[in-house]
């Protein structure tokens, strides 16, 4: 099944594509996606590879997890995605595990962000969310958007206090794509409960990185943004509160 899905990839490669994306996810030297590599597939083909597939051995699905192709990794993903989905509590542990396991290769924001909240965030749903602040502080910096988007599936279930924790650890952090994650992450939080997200940012906003900000602020009416982006004065936001 393994040589067949490789197979696959292989004729469904565009060359033209994978340029157009090498340029979309920043490969260039210092950048975060730094010498990756495309075959040029988008992701709703990928998904139809899933489905052709069903069952894939988890040991499998690691190997496309380390393959260098972005597409590989992503597919490897989206198996243990529909994986876990299907499993039962055991089969679920062992591919949580698998999963933070493998960070290092699950290392551009679209791998994260198709992800996280279906296996770190259903999986630590029910059960303590620790492993969530270790996740934030580290030093990697897919594993601290991991931590935030993963509190996505927290969300769509109307518990907010995770996501609100982990984006005050994260205001100081100093990469452009945990700030657009956390801003996005607080927008989530804000369809479902406006009060919460300003609560959050009536104490924060004068500190949140710019990006962050108009990220989170981003469906708000125009003159509360321009509020927010003025960070708030007291008396302004006294008027926030009552607006």
């Amino acid at each position: 099944m393994f040589k067949k899905i490789i197979h696959d990839l292989a004729q469904l490669a565009d060359p033209e594509q994978a340029e157009v994306l090498r340029g979309f996810f920043k490969t260039g030297p210092g950048q975060y996606g730094e010498g990756d590599v495309f075959r040029g597939i988008k992701v709703p083909v990928l998904r139809q590879i899933v489905k052709k597939y069903p069952g894939l051995p988890l040991a499998d699905a690691e190997k496309l997890l380390h393959a260098p192709h972005h597409e590989d990794r992503m597919l490897g993903l989206l198996f243990l995605v529909a994986a876990f989905e299907k499993g039962g509590p055991e089969l679920r542990r062992r591919i949580y595990r698998l999963y933070l396991a493998n960070t290092r290769f699950i290392n551009n924001w679209d791998l994260v962000d198709a992800t996280a909240p279906h296996i770190v965030g259903a999986y630590l749903f029910d059960r303590n969310r620790a492993p969530l602040r270790r996740l934030a502080l580290s030093g990697l910096l897919w594993e601290r958007r991991i931590a935030i988007v993963a509190t996505f599936y927290c969300i769509r279930r109307g518990q907010f206090e995770d996501t609100l924790e982990l984006a005050a650890m994260l205001l100081d952090d100093k990469h452009d794509l945990i700030h657009k994650a956390v801003g996005w992450m607080l927008r989530e939080v804000g369809k479902r409960d406006r009060e919460a997200e300003e609560i959050f940012l009536r104490v924060h906003c004068s500190r949140m990185p710019r990006t962050m900000l108009r990220y989170a602020i981003e469906r708000f009416p125009r003159e509360k943004r321009q509020l927010y982006l003025g960070g708030l004065s007291a008396a302004r936001q006294r008027k926030a509160v009552l607006s």
